[in-house]
């Protein structure tokens, strides 16, 4: 009996749909058996891999570099006691002197040579009278022995009043000597066996001591020049590789004496410093040139060896920093440290940083115009600020800020300067050379002075001033605020201070970054007594910053690394002390922060009586001088000069109260309507007024057409 299922649980799987279709059956092949390795393939491999591995390439540097060293150190031993036994030394200093083209060297090492050798023969002459002299001084001196030993025992015999104590002193001795001969048996087979071993450990001593091994077979701190020690003959040896072939020629005939080409190795700061004199046929760009070939010779970075020309003739001075040093930051500035500092603009100089032999490098801003270029972020604005800051604390210094990056680097002058312009548009250019062209009249006004006059510094400094340069703004005459042609009012300005500023004390003070001749126009820069960089892109803008005389002997802002070397300056100027020979200096500028240069600027503004600061130019009223003396002389036909500076001064105080005869003068004479003389005094004629007024209408109207 059949029952049915029923089944309780929903089946939820699908059902599957019959392919009708007939299948294909593909029948694929069994996989070949691997191909097994050849067993010398697989020894080769192992042994490939022990060869080349880092250890055992370790192993192989270690037993060669020791190896080396054992032998070369006999070697430098041999060398050097036959250097003491006879006349090579001076010999390879003849040929080193006569070689550098320096005869007087040679003349004096060769009478060296002379008494050398007559002092060696003085001694083999007595050498043939030395054995008889010797066997003499051994009998004389075995018979004194014996004497003193025999008077001895008897003074013992008399003292004991024994007379066998008359040999005891010598019997004592006979058995001292027999003692000593004992140790000798005993020790001179140990000493024979150990001896060789340590003879061969010095030698190895002298030949690790001198690196005496190749350069790939050294340990990684020497072959990587870590703490390396700057050494006569490690310099040799950069230049003999420096690739100059008269100079490889010439050390090459000198032997290993080229060391002559160098004077005293000396500490210098952070590094030593060495004059090389150059053979002849060598000259000294042939070496700057290599700057980076001879530093990595000298196992240095390019940035850490500098090359300079001193007055000597074919002489480079090298200047080399210990490893990273230069990496190192300088201390604090003394305006930070030193609450009590004040400043002098007249006999003072500026704590700016110090120069690489770390020694305080200052500066001297007396009646000197500056100029401070560089990459962007280089620490130009803080350079710059901080010699502003130190002027500060002289009371009697006045400032015109003009700060066109305008992100307040300079706002602690606020309530210090007389003028702070702070903004990188257009119309800040325009108050910045309103601002400027305000001081050229200030200092026109102080050229009028009587002879003899003195009067107060004053400080026309605009920050970013690239910015200005490349304005492309114009005035209502069609003007061009920016460029550098001869109606371009901002390098008018600075031109006009540059030529007359410094004799009365007024000076231009300017920051720009990345220069160019469009953006720092060459009479701009040449104008400059103090001209500084930091690090630059090139050569030619190196040539820009510091002029062709400085890069000519040895400058190279070029070469400072961007970020790396921020606050470094490559400065040329007589208002710092240069080492003599030296177009330039590199200085490593204090770093003063925002929150410091506040501190100070109160201090400064503690020593005044208050400033107040305009932060935008106050535009005169307009007035036509011509037009004016025309209007003052009225219908009269001459008027005297005098009364007509009284006239204007009444007809417009502010434009006119500071005339003097020179002003009137001046402007009467540029219109061809000069003053003159009638009964004995000085007149204006209203007739020349008028005709130069109508000359100058008709001049007007015909250039406007």
């Amino acid at each position: 009996m059949s029952e049915n299922v029923v089944h309780l649980h929903k089946h939820t799987d699908t059902p599957t749909t019959v392919d009708t279709a007939p299948t294909v059956l593909t029948v694929v092949p069994p996989a070949p058996p691997a191909r097994q390795v050849p067993l010398w393939v697989r020894s080769g491999r192992a042994v490939k891999t022990a060869v080349t591995h880092e250890r055992t390439r370790s192993a192989g540097r270690a037993v060669v570099r020791h190896s080396l060293y054992t032998f070369n150190g006999g070697r430098i031993a041999a060398r050097r006691a036959w250097d003491g036994r006879t006349g090579s030394r001076y010999e390879r200093m003849i040929r080193a002197a006569e070689a550098a083209g320096n005869l007087e060297a040679a003349e004096e090492w060769e009478e060296r040579l002379q008494r050398f050798r007559a002092a060696r023969h003085h001694r083999r002459m007595d050498l043939l009278h030395s054995p008889v002299d010797a066997a003499k001084g051994v009998a004389v001196s075995a018979g004194m022995s014996v004497g003193v030993l025999v008077a001895l025992g008897v003074v013992l015999a008399i003292s004991t009043g024994q007379a066998a104590d008359v040999v005891t002193p010598l019997s004592a001795t006979i058995d001292f000597i027999a003692l000593l001969i004992r140790i000798v048996q005993i020790v001179w087979g140990p000493a024979v066996t150990i001896g060789p071993f340590l003879a061969l450990l010095t030698l190895w001593s002298v030949g690790r001591k001198q690196h005496a091994a190749p350069q790939w077979a050294l340990p990684p701190n020497v072959r990587n020049g870590e703490g390396e020690p700057i050494t006569p003959s490690i310099v040799v040896k950069a230049l003999r590789d420096l690739g100059v072939p008269a100079l490889a020629r010439a050390i090459k005939e000198m032997g290993d004496a080229g060391a002559s080409m160098l004077g005293p190795i000396t500490i210098a700061g952070c590094g030593v410093e060495v004059d090389v004199t150059l053979p002849s046929g060598v000259s000294t760009n042939e070496v700057q040139s290599k700057r980076r070939k001879l530093a990595e010779n000298l196992t240095r970075h390019e940035h850490e060896v500098f090359i300079t020309i001193p007055q000597a003739a074919r002489t480079v001075r090298l200047w080399i920093a210990d490893s990273g040093a230069l990496d190192e930051p300088i201390g604090p500035s003394p305006l930070v440290t030193d609450e009590t500092m004040t400043a002098d603009y007249k006999s003072g100089k500026a704590p700016w940083g110090q120069d690489l032999r770390g020694d305080a490098a200052a500066l001297s801003l007396y009646q000197r115009h500056l100029l401070i270029t560089g990459l962007s972020n280089q620490g130009k604005t803080v350079a710059l600020r901080s010699l502003a800051l130190w002027l500060a604390l002289d009371r009697s210094v006045e400032f015109l800020i003009g700060d066109l990056k305008g992100v307040g680097d300079w706002a602690m002058f606020d309530g210090l300067a007389t003028t702070l312009i702070q903004g990188p548009t257009d119309e800040h250019v325009i108050q910045v050379t309103e601002m400027v062209e305000g001081a050229v009249d200030e200092m026109n006004r102080r050229i009028q002075a009587p002879p003899g006059t003195v009067f107060p510094p004053l400080i026309v400094l605009v920050d970013e001033a690239q910015v200005a340069f490349m304005c492309p703004a114009k005035d209502e005459d069609k003007r061009p605020y920016g460029g550098s042609k001869a109606n371009s009012r901002y390098f008018m300005a600075v031109r006009k201070i540059h030529n007359q500023g410094r004799a009365v004390n007024v000076l231009m003070w300017q920051g720009t970054q990345d220069p160019t001749n469009e953006n720092l126009p060459k009479l701009v820069r040449e104008g400059a007594h103090t001209r500084a960089s930091l690090a630059l892109g090139t050569e030619s803008q190196a040539r820009m910053a510091l002029g062709d005389k400085a890069v000519d002997g040895g400058a190279a802002p070029n070469l400072l690394r961007p970020g790396l070397d921020r606050g470094t300056l490559v400065i040329a100027s007589d208002g710092i002390t240069i080492p003599a020979g030296q177009s330039s200096i590199t200085v490593r500028t204090h770093y003063i922060d925002d929150d410091a240069a506040t501190a100070i600027t109160d201090r400064a503004k503690a020593l005044r009586d208050g400033v107040t600061t305009l932060h935008a130019i106050e535009h005169k009223e307009e007035h036509d001088p011509l037009a004016d003396i025309a209007a003052v002389i009225g219908d009269a036909t001459r008027v005297r000069t005098k009364d007509v500076l009284a006239r204007l001064t009444t007809r417009n105080p502010s434009a006119y109260g500071e005339w003097s005869f020179i002003d009137l003068k001046r402007v009467l004479d540029d219109a061809g309507a000069e003053p003159y003389k009638s009964d004995g005094v000085m007149v204006v004629s209203r007739d020349r007024v008028g005709c130069a007024l109508a000359n100058r209408d008709t001049e007007g109207s015909a250039s406007a057409d």
